[in-house]
Order: C-alpha cells, then structure tokens, then sequence
C-alpha cells in the first residue's frame, strides 16, 4: 500500500510540474503516467474519468487526481494524489511571486514564455485528437451521429448564441441518458 501511495504522490506530483499552462494542458501528463506508466487505469477508462471529470465544477487537474488516487488505494490514495496537484504548484507559485516582482521587466524571462506558449498549444491539440477518437469511436445506427450532434450543438450554443456552458453541459448529459445508453 504505501508504494502505490509513493507511486500516486511520484505520478501526480511530477505531472503537475511539468505541466504548463494548467490543467487541460496538464492532462496528457496524468494520462501517460496514469495508463502507461503505472498502468492503473486502461485508456478508456482513464477516458471516462476525463469525461466525469470535465462534467463536474472546478479544476480538472484536482478532480482527477482525486478520482485515480481513490481507484487506487481509497480515501488515503485520493488525498495523497491531491496533495501531489496543490502543494508543489502552491509553494512554487508562492516562491515565482517574488522572482517575478524582481525579474518582470527581463526581456529572457518573456521570451521563455513567449517560447513555451507553442508547446502548450500543441499539448492541448494533442490531448484534443486523443480525445476525439475516444469520444468519437464508430457504433452502429443512429447513436453513431450523437456524439457529434452533441459536440456541435454545444460548441454553436455557447461559442455563437452567447448560452451559458452550465446549459450545455445539462443539455449533453440528458442526450446522453436519451440516446447514449
């Protein structure tokens, strides 16, 4: 038990700081640790935990890691892998807000994160196609096209009708239990 506990704290914590961009970008980390390295879930698995995940209010990085740790070793495992998300973010956020009062105006530092802003792009549509296939994966008959409908009809209520994205993702959970079953 305590080295799936130092297995979750190693995961989580060094995802989180490699991480850049926050949490979305942060996500293909937690999968690649989560699945690959120490093979606790399977992809769609951890692709469903993403999907329950992103349908519940807050941060996407701490309701994961909340959810893998409980998969994993129970209340201990899921307070283990939120400590592993906060605490090496908090104290480093604690300690960047003084360099950067000191270093805000250095033409290097905002070059550093003028240079990053591409990568963190690319994680993000990577993460994006990933979960695509997943979300997207051929049936049969009509729930074929629901996904999709789905997507496209969230993406044209929230980006072009101005509708709040608490509407849409109600609106996408009663499709799903309609047709998606």
């Amino acid at each position: 038990m305590l080295m799936k506990l130092w297995g979750l704290f190693l995961g989580f914590g060094r995802s989180t700081l490699l991480g850049y961009g926050g949490g979305p970008s942060i996500i293909p980390l937690y999968e690649h640790e989560v699945v690959e390295n120490f093979k606790w879930l399977s992809k769609d698995e951890f692709g469903q935990a993403l999907a329950f995940s992103n349908a519940l209010p807050g941060p996407i990085a701490t309701k994961l890691a909340a959810y893998v740790g409980y998969r994993v070793a129970g209340w201990g495992g899921a307070l283990i892998a939120l400590g592993a998300v906060v605490l090496p973010t908090a104290l480093l956020m604690i300690a960047l807000v003084f360099m950067m009062s000191k270093l805000q105006n250095n033409q290097v530092i905002k070059g550093m994160i003028r240079g990053i802003q591409p990568v963190i792009f690319v994680m993000m549509a990577m993460l994006a196609y990933e979960y695509a296939k997943y979300v997207f994966e051929p049936s049969t008959g009509v729930v074929n096209y629901v996904p999709f409908l789905i997507a496209v009809g969230f993406f044209i209520m929230v980006q072009y009708m101005g509708i709040s994205v608490i509407w849409g993702i109600l609106a996408a959970l009663v499709a799903g239990a309609l047709f998606l079953r």
